[in-house]
């Protein structure tokens, strides 16, 4: 069984080694969808949402919300983003299977840990 919660958070960033309008110091409201896999507890819940809302949250939402992404990555790529996500859940998060991030309503990276 797979679980998933999403989640949105408004950050600033700019693309190093990049010649375009993206160079340039600008923000958007990113959407992040965090799955995760298991077995079935004897309760019916793979995972209760509220848990792991809170570990999201506190290990990525409040680090990248209202913050300029590139204090975090030097090369603040939508890319790199899912692949920083992953590494700062994957500890508390064992079953973590897929970080998904939309830079733009339709434009977004998927990482699975590979």
């Amino acid at each position: 069984m797979r679980i998933s919660k999403e989640f949105t958070f408004d950050s600033a960033h700019f693309l190093k080694d990049y010649h375009g309008k993206c160079e340039n110091l600008h923000g958007h409201t990113y959407r992040m969808r965090v799955t995760i896999e298991g077995d079935m507890q004897a309760n019916g819940l793979v995972m209760d949402f509220a848990e792991l809302k809170r570990i999201v949250n506190e290990k990525v939402v409040d680090v990248w919300d209202h913050a300029n992404i590139n204090d975090t990555l030097e090369h603040a790529s939508v890319e790199n983003m899912c692949v920083w996500a992953w590494d700062q859940l994957k500890p508390e998060l064992p079953n973590l299977t897929e970080i998904r991030i939309w830079e733009t309503a339709n434009s977004f990276a998927i990482y699975d840990g590979r």
